[in-house]
């Protein structure tokens, strides 16, 4: 058996990947938070304040879970005792937020994040997720975090990735460098490295999509996923249709399998449902450093520029480039 790798190993060893200790010490912060997340997902069901509705809604106009709001505290609390953050973002938040403290005001980046992607799945114990992206500020150093810090260009990403929380607890990030994932070890209780230099199968025989929707899409999304169902497609036999309802865990899949996952515009979100600064940006930039593709079906999602913080919703084809690119010349230019 092969010695494991913890985390803090993994990036000393390749520190070069890190262009300051502040954003490895960013990455620490987001180690700590999913462990301490994980743990409250495998006690969910025995502790009445984890499981169901809190009974709220978010600034999305979804009803909150507790574990929701459970995670968002978690991660919030890393963020600030880091130091390193001077500013953040959250689904769950009303707006953004500016740590106050001399020390913050001083620090080089911020935060976006969905503190539990695919938390409607909590209840039947499906796979979630936590999902983060960030950013080098803007503003000056010695000032309040300001909004124009958190509203850049997906390209812009220093550090994104996610902590899946399904059978096994994995952390997956990219500094722009390629993607490597870390498997949590219940007995030692570190991220160790389980999926070095992950790349995505430029084509496979999946595709994720709520096709109750189809009769509400672009007719050439439609024609698409015939072709998925056919066996004129890529492979010559039909794809299977896999789709988890956690964006996370459905793109999880396709990163390691290989396939590609749909979320278009339909009558109920001509914009798309999708938030361009939550979810699909940082799962963009892990798609394209693994060898895959991220769009609009018309547009690379990671040069949209951002306008605003919460509501800006978009069209998403993210997956293996050889079905994504597929997919987009069957819709109208």
């Amino acid at each position: 058996m092969s010695k494991l790798i913890p985390l803090h190993d993994f990036i000393s060893e390749n520190h070069c990947d890190f262009p300051s200790t502040e954003l490895s010490s960013i990455l620490g912060a987001i180690e700590k938070a999913g462990k301490n997340i994980s743990k409250d997902i495998r006690k969910a069901g025995l502790v009445d304040h984890i499981l169901g509705s809190k009974g709220s809604q978010n600034i999305q106009g979804e009803e909150q879970q507790k574990l929701d709001v459970v995670a968002d505290l978690a991660f919030i609390e890393a963020f600030e005792e880091s130091g390193q953050i001077c500013g953040f973002a959250s689904e769950e938040n009303d707006n953004f937020v500016a740590f106050q403290n001399k020390e913050a005001k001083n620090a080089t980046y911020v935060v976006l994040f969905d503190p539990l992607d695919g938390s409607s799945n909590i209840d039947v114990n499906v796979s979630i997720g936590t999902i983060f992206s960030v950013y080098k500020r803007i503003s000056p150093l010695g000032n309040e975090a300001v909004l124009e810090d958190m509203l850049q260009e997906g390209t812009k990403q220093v550090l994104a990735g996610y902590v899946l929380y399904g059978s096994s607890t994995m952390l997956v990030y990219s500094t722009g460098n390629g993607v490597n994932g870390f498997t949590l070890d219940p007995e030692s209780e570190n991220f160790c490295l389980s999926h070095r230099n992950m790349r995505m199968p430029e084509i496979g025989r999946l595709y994720a999509m709520n096709e109750g929707n189809i009769n509400e899409c672009e007719e050439g999304l439609s024609n698409y996923i015939s072709y998925c169902q056919s066996r004129e497609n890529q492979t010559g036999m039909p794809y299977s249709g896999r789709y988890i309802g956690s964006l996370v865990a459905d793109f999880h899949r396709n990163l390691i399998k290989g396939g590609i996952y749909i979320y278009p515009d339909v009558l109920s979100a001509p914009k798309g449902k999708l938030r361009l600064l939550y979810e699909c940006n940082p799962l963009a930039f892990i798609a394209e450093q693994a060898g895959g593709l991220a769009s609009t079906g018309r547009k690379r999602i990671l040069e949209i520029k951002p306008e605003e913080l919460h509501h800006q919703r978009v069209p998403y084809y993210v997956g293996s480039k050889l079905m994504v690119e597929k997919a987009m010349s069957f819709l109208k230019k």
